[in-house]
Order: C-alpha cells, then sequence, then structure tokens
C-alpha cells in the first residue's frame, strides 16, 4: 500500500458511499486510476466490504461495556466457541499483557447486562474477568 491507496482508505473510511468520480477528484488521479486499485484492494482483502456504522442515535438504548478476561492455561479454544455463542458479545481480540482477552459486549437493559456479565465469568476455563461500562463515545476513528 502507498499513499495514494491510504488517503483512498481514509475517505472510504469517512464515507463509505463516495463515488469514483468524487475520489478521484478529490485525490487528483484519473478515474480509472482509482476503479483499478479499488479493484486490487478487494481481491486482497485490504478491503472486506461497505457497510453502515451505526451513529449515537441507533446506539442509544444499549448498555456497552469492555470485558477484560483471565483465561486458564490451554482454554482459549474453548472459551471462545463459548463466547461465539453469546448474542451479546460483539467483538472478542486476543492481548498481550495481563489479560488474555478483551471483549466488546453491549446489551439493551442492565438486567442483560448483568446476566451476560455472569454467564460469561461463570464460563469453565475463565480465571477472571472485570467489566468496564462505556459512558460516553469521546473519539471514534474506527473504519
Amino acid at each position: 500500500m502507498d499513499d495514494l491507496d491510504r488517503a483512498m482508505l481514509a475517505l472510504l473510511g469517512s464515507d463509505a458511499r463516495i463515488s469514483i468520480a468524487t475520489l478521484a477528484r478529490r485525490l487528483k488521479v484519473a478515474r480509472s486510476t482509482i476503479q483499478a486499485r479499488l479493484e486490487r484492494l478487494e481481491t486482497t482483502g485490504v478491503i472486506a466490504g461497505y457497510t453502515v456504522k451505526l451513529g449515537e442515535a441507533a446506539r442509544q438504548g444499549r448498555i456497552r461495556a469492555t470485558v477484560l478476561l483471565t483465561i486458564e492455561p490451554r482454554s482459549q479454544a474453548n472459551v471462545l466457541s463459548r463466547l461465539k455463542s453469546i448474542a451479546e458479545v460483539e467483538r472478542v481480540h486476543t492481548t498481550s499483557g495481563r489479560v488474555d482477552l478483551l471483549l466488546q459486549v453491549s446489551a439493551p437493559s442492565t438486567a442483560v447486562l448483568d446476566a451476560t456479565l455472569d454467564q460469561i465469568g461463570e464460563m469453565t476455563g475463565v480465571k477472571s474477568s472485570e467489566s468496564l461500562i462505556h459512558l460516553s463515545t469521546k473519539i471514534d476513528r474506527a473504519v
């Protein structure tokens, strides 16, 4: 990837519906260049798809939390398998450092969130968990 690819991705990250003509105009290159590069980025898996990014209005009424999990040695596969079956678990990341897994959880109410956190904490293979409830989003640059 070069600077032009990164500039294209930045523009697409802020507006996935931007047209090829507008991309070409803003980046001062030919439409055919943009088209060819987009095809290459899609083919190589750099661009996995184009999607809707929900704003705060769509997330209202949802309570979000980050859950830090420490798990028993050699239990990651089983824990991940069980986490996949919990609808409120949106993302799971492996980490380096004092915790093994970082989860993003979202629930429609505190009662559902509480039950979800209990379910996660009681799983076989989970040594400890720490929950951080999201109060507000100050910066969101995720693509």
